[in-house]
């Protein structure tokens, strides 16, 4: 990076509220993460006008407290970076808003991120990135493979056709009547398995492409078939089949794009990155290949306002600025800065 900086960051793109303070796009600061999920839990996922409310009333006291933690001023910032898109259009309102008018009141630049682009950039906060680079994005609304040339430079190699991973997790988890957010207890579940039931994977041949709603479908007739006959389903073991069918596609695909792209660097970004399962199947695939593979903490796994920092960093350091006619862009597209 060319120049140092001080970011503000602001994230509230679903059910977290969320601001931090970032040096140089790879020091956090100061990091305050509000959640929602003991709200949300009784609605069996997220309710978008709950989770608005809960941002209005969260939303100044995180940068209050990202602000006293960081021991720092306003003047003290280069810049305040916020989530953009996409996202559900009232959270993203909230923090956009909020972002536009401390940037006002406080004379600094704002720059508006793109989610994923913070999702992938969560790695700079624990590792330097080394281009050409690929990322698996796996997420409650996303699963991508995004190659990397530099900092900056977003080209979609694939995507899903269908449901996102942790949507298909979400959804099966209901069908087990486990809790929300459903990944969580399904990896746990899944690792109590000696053995899985067989689901199908869908391999898109010739394609970087995923789709995961065949296999939820699968799971669901699986669960229906079984309570037609009268017995009982063994969750576990439904849990370890649902999870080895999305783990392996997962893996094989991004195992066969960084072999043709040549990259020198594996990365996974996302809520669903915090998988064990996955985790530990890509660690496994990328050491035997030779290729590095890093994936961030827990913490910067799920949604954090530390991820829009890092990548709004790297933004304001390549001279972009957003203005105060900005916008929550829930239908935003990830689109390269340079």
């Amino acid at each position: 990076m060319e120049n140092e900086n001080i970011i503000l960051s602001i994230e509230t793109s679903c059910d977290e509220t969320a601001a931090s303070i970032i040096r140089n796009g790879s020091e956090i600061i100061s990091n305050v993460v509000s959640s929602q999920i003991a709200s949300q839990t009784r609605f069996g996922g997220v309710v978008p006008e709950i989770a608005s409310r809960h941002h209005v009333e969260q939303i100044t006291l995180v940068i209050e407290k990202a602000l006293k933690d960081a021991k720092m001023e306003p003047q003290d910032l280069d810049a305040v970076a916020v989530t953009e898109g996409p996202g559900l259009v009232g959270a993203l309102l909230i923090g956009v808003n909020a972002a536009k008018a401390f940037a006002f009141a406080n004379g600094l630049p704002i720059i508006g991120v793109h989610h994923i682009a913070g999702h992938i950039y969560a790695n700079a906060l624990v590792q330097k990135m080394e281009f050409p680079l690929l990322a698996l994005v796996v997420s409650g609304g996303h699963t991508e493979l995004v190659l990397m040339k530099d900092h900056g430079h977003f080209e979609v190699i694939g995507e899903t056709r269908d449901d996102a991973a942790g949507e298909a997790y979400d959804k099966v988890a209901r069908v087990l009547n486990l809790p929300y957010p459903g990944g969580p207890h399904i990896d746990r579940l899944a690792h109590e398995a000696s053995e899985g039931v067989e689901f199908p994977r869908a391999w898109l041949d010739d394609s970087y492409d995923f789709s995961f709603s065949g296999l939820k479908s699968a799971v669901i007739n699986y669960k229906h078939n079984m309570d037609q006959r009268g017995e009982t389903i063994i969750p576990e073991q439904v849990a370890k089949g649902f999870q080895d069918s999305v783990v392996e596609v997962l893996t094989t695909k991004t195992l066969r794009a960084a072999r043709e792209f040549q990259v020198k660097q594996v990365i996974a970004a996302g809520g669903v990155s915090a998988n064990k399962g996955l985790r530990s199947s890509l660690e496994k695939a990328f050491e035997k290949e030779g290729i590095p593979f890093y994936v961030p903490p827990l913490n910067l796994c799920t949604d954090n306002a530390a991820m829009i920092g890092a990548a709004g960093s790297f933004m304001y350091a390549a001279g972009k600025r957003g203005n105060l006619s900005m916008n929550g862009n829930p239908g935003m597209e990830l689109k390269s800065w340079v």
